[in-house]
């Protein structure tokens, strides 16, 4: 918090002397003044925030502007000339003067601006964008347009975009595949568990979502499946501008959102706020039938964990543009996010052995702290020639998270068997990031790009399992107790080449990478470390058909190193008999991507298909399998003893991956808007795996498979009468194989409403997450002569939200897909 403080108050010394400097300012040439009056016609009010904008009177080029203040007045200094002059605000007739010399200091006079009510009625049809934007090389997420995910999460956006699923443990797949990686603002986030700052990151922070599925040199090599970059709001129009979101819900749901923006000739003020105030219930059941040598029934489990999320934080970012000159821009933003986390879980598990039955009860409470700051910077230089830039970026991170949990386990019934138990973890993330990179045009059609990035992450993850005695004394396990330390240090250099030779476009990288990784266990002296450099080459073709067909031929290659989760061997224990644990002598996978494309405009629809592979090797893949231990339950004065089984992520050989995708857009009429997305793929795994229970007892398991899968979903946003949107979004996942099971169907369906308000200045939204609260991810897993098991989780039961959103100074397009420059690394212009 100190060093939060320490950067708030340095910023706010900076805007000061900013402020000094931008009235001081001297000019080469000799300025003059003009000022004026902006009123409203009928009442004669004054208008604050009217925009004057002087133009180049042979073009559209504005040279100068301002705006008016809280009396409506304006005062703007410009160089002698010919202008044409341009008065406007939002949802008002604009008024133009043409060919106004201007030679000394004067007056305009007042101007009296009319309401324009054709404009009101229309604007939103004409310029309001599709939700979803579809190119060749990626697909752009318009978050302003899904009235779905109001009052939800980013979790909850992603699970809205195309090709992007999200499980019901929070995990992001992108075409079926888990190895993606996620940035936010182009930079890779410092939490130590993506999965749970996506779900503290609220929907009304975000503008847009950007998919790559096939990235070029320019970005990182992480992510065998591709990249999911998420861009948060920041205002762009001159002036005080931005939103405030209010949100009521069942379950508890309170949710609080500002983003606003001041902006002038000489910098730019961004900021945002969220508070959060909620409740998630869920609810995890694990049906298991345990199996003696010869396959026959040994005992059975039957498990129903009933879990709340409650969460109590807020999310805080407020930067700074500083625009030194014409062509170069320096921006420092500061982000920070809170979050306490009260986490009961109630465990109930039916236990039936030799025809008998007893009850076994664990009542976990969790309680959790979570704060994460971010420190970001770049310098941006614009050159004479369009496009050709220089950027420099800088960022620190730090997060913290801290988990304490009770656990007391009885036998229902016989109070003697109650047992106490104890999990304590504490993590620290620190990520540093530096980058340049470097783009020059090179003639009309081609360009040249190279840069740099260095990435230096240290997380200390320290983890305690263990029983409280009668003196409440903590007694740790060595078994699962453990201090983990992971050291990563990537340095990386690409070049890029691209050219247009008539109809044929493309563009040709490589990039090198150089890995030295450090997993040291500090409570067993186990130190490990990786060290590997590899080449990343990308190509990239396209040729233009025609003006609305097109088609490309890519490839890339990926990696994908394991992190967070998969390595750290900290358990969840709120099951004794049911646990998951990481596994941090996992090596990286590396992947070829192949993808085909086409893109055609047909009316008023848009249409991508693409035809994509996969080759991956040394593949992820997550398994069920008994550790070794027992857990010992005394029934009647008989021992019942129940075998402890791990869910842990292991390397296999290798994969083939072939999948079909479809995208489609489509506006039959101006007041209905459709997009689809289908995805069908074959996942073809083989691999042997070989491991060593805590008894040291070796066991072998073939895990060859193959599969297919597909899911699809359907969005639907119709303008119904009187200002009504209505939204229906529908998702199916399809049944498919694991390497040990099955994973079964789910669908989802989700609703929303919304009318604007306060003459289109305000919006208020309803809306039901998983109407049908069918949102259950369910799988079968059969591991021979040990177990056959039925899992069913929903990590979040059914949602309804109720949200007022209010505008200042901004139309509702403008509010909701504001653009915003992206610094370089994985967010940063298209191919």
């Amino acid at each position: 918090m100190q060093q939060l403080l320490k950067h708030l108050i340095t910023l706010s010394i900076l805007l000061s002397f900013l402020n000094i400097n931008a009235q001081q300012k001297p000019d080469v040439k000799e300025k003059i003044k003009i000022s004026g009056m902006v009123v409203e016609k009928t009442t004669k009010q004054p208008l604050e925030y009217a925009t004057i904008t002087f133009m180049n009177s042979k073009n559209p080029k504005a040279l100068a502007g301002g705006i008016t203040d809280s009396k409506g007045e304006f005062l703007i200094e410009v160089n002698p000339g010919l202008y044409n002059i341009k008065i406007e605000f939002i949802s008002f007739k604009p008024i133009v003067i043409n060919q106004r010399l201007i030679q000394k200091n004067s007056s305009l006079g007042t101007f009296s601006l009319e309401e324009d009510a054709a404009q009101l009625k229309e604007v939103i049809v004409r310029a309001e964008k599709s939700s979803v934007e579809i190119k060749l090389d990626k697909k752009i997420f318009n978050v302003g347009q899904d009235m779905t995910v109001k009052g939800g999460t980013a979790s909850d956006v992603l699970n809205n975009v195309p090709s992007v699923t999200v499980d019901t443990d929070g995990t992001v797949s992108l075409r079926g595949n888990e190895n993606v990686r996620i940035l936010i603002d182009g930079r890779p986030t410092n939490a130590t568990n993506i999965n749970d700052a996506l779900r503290s990151i609220p929907s009304d922070a975000l503008d847009k979502v950007e998919v790559i599925t096939n990235p070029s040199a320019r970005y990182d090599a992480e992510g065998g499946a591709g990249i999911i970059n998420i861009v948060l709001k920041r205002g762009k129009n001159n002036g005080f501008n931005g939103s405030v979101t209010a949100t009521i819900g069942d379950p508890k749901n309170l949710d609080f959102n500002t983003n606003l923006n001041y902006k002038t000739n000489y910098y730019n003020i961004f900021s945002s706020f969220g508070y959060n105030d909620s409740n998630s219930p869920g609810r995890i059941k694990t049906n298991t039938n345990y199996l003696n040598e010869d396959g026959s029934l040994d005992n059975i489990i039957n498990e129903i964990n009933k879990r709340e999320r409650k969460r109590t934080g807020y999310n805080s970012n407020i930067g700074l543009d500083l625009f030194l000159t014409p062509s170069i821009t320096w921006t420092n933003a500061i982000k920070y996010r809170k979050q306490d986390g009260d986490n009961p879980e109630n465990v109930n598990l039916f236990n039936y052995n030799d025809n008998e039955f007893f009850l076994r009860n664990r009542y976990n409470s969790q309680l959790s702290k979570d704060e994460d700051f971010q420190y970001s910077s770049n310098f941006t230089k614009k050159f004479e020639k369009d496009g050709h830039k220089l950027t420099v970026d800088f960022s620190t991170a730090t997060s913290r998270d801290i988990d304490k949990t009770n656990i007391v386990d009885q036998i229902i019934g016989d109070p003697s068997t109650i047992k106490k138990e104890y999990n304590i973890s504490n993590a620290k993330d620190i990520t540093d990031i530096y980058q340049v990179d470097y783009v020059l045009p090179l003639g009309e059609n081609s360009q040249f790009e190279a840069g740099y990035k260095g990435q230096f992450n240290v997380i200390t993850t320290d983890y305690e399992i263990g029983n409280t005695d009668e003196n409440n004394t903590n007694i740790p396990n060595p078994n699962y107790s453990n201090i983990l330390e992971y050291k990563e240090k990537v340095n990386a250099v690409y070049t890029q080449y691209g050219s247009k030779i008539n109809k044929l476009s493309y563009l040709l990288g490589l990039r090198y990478e150089d890995s030295n990784i450090d997993i040291n266990l500090l409570s067993s002296n186990n130190f490990n470390t990786k060290k590997y450099d590899n080449l990343f080459p990308s190509a990239f073709f396209t040729y233009q058909i025609t003006d609305d067909n097109s088609i490309s031929l890519n490839y890339s290659k990926r990696i994908s190193r394991p992190r967070s989760r998969y390595i750290n061997p900290a358990s969840r224990y709120s099951s004794n008999v049911n646990i998951f644990q990481g596994n941090s002598d996992l090596n990286p996978s590396f992947t070829d991507v192949y993808e085909l494309s086409y893109l055609a405009k047909i009316g008023k629809a848009t249409l991508t298909s693409s035809i994509y592979y996969n080759k991956s090797t040394s593949v992820f893949q997550f398994i069920r399998r008994p550790n070794g231990d027992t857990v010992e339950t005394e029934v009647d004065g008989q021992t019942v003893i129940t075998p402890v089984i791990l869910t842990t992520p292991i390397n296999l050989s290798d994969e083939d991956r072939y999948g079909f995708e479809f995208n489609l857009n489509y506006s039959p009429y101006k007041w209905w808007r459709l997009n689809s997305n289908f995805n069908l793929f074959s996942s073809n795994v083989k691999g042997d795996y070989t491991y060593t229970d805590i008894n040291n007892e070796k066991f072998y398991q073939n895990f060859d498979r193959s599969t297919l899968g597909w899911f699809t979903r359907l969005n639907s946003k119709i303008s119904l009468p009187y200002k009504i949107d209505w939204q229906t979004n529908a998702m199916y996942f399809a049944p498919q194989k694991s390497i040990q099971g099955n994973y079964l169907s789910m669908s989802t369906v989700n609703l929303a409403f919304s009318k604007d308000v306060l003459k289109d200045k305000a919006t208020i939204s309803l809306n039901v997450s998983d109407l049908f609260n069918s949102g259950k991810r369910r799988f079968e897993t059969f591991i021979p002569k040990k177990i056959e098991s039925y899992s069913e989780l929903q990590f979040r039961v059914r949602q309804i939200n109720l949200s007022f959103t209010y505008r200042f100074n901004k139309k509702k397009e403008e509010t909701e897909k504001g653009k915003r420059p992206q610094g370089n690394d994985n967010g940063d212009g298209d191919f």
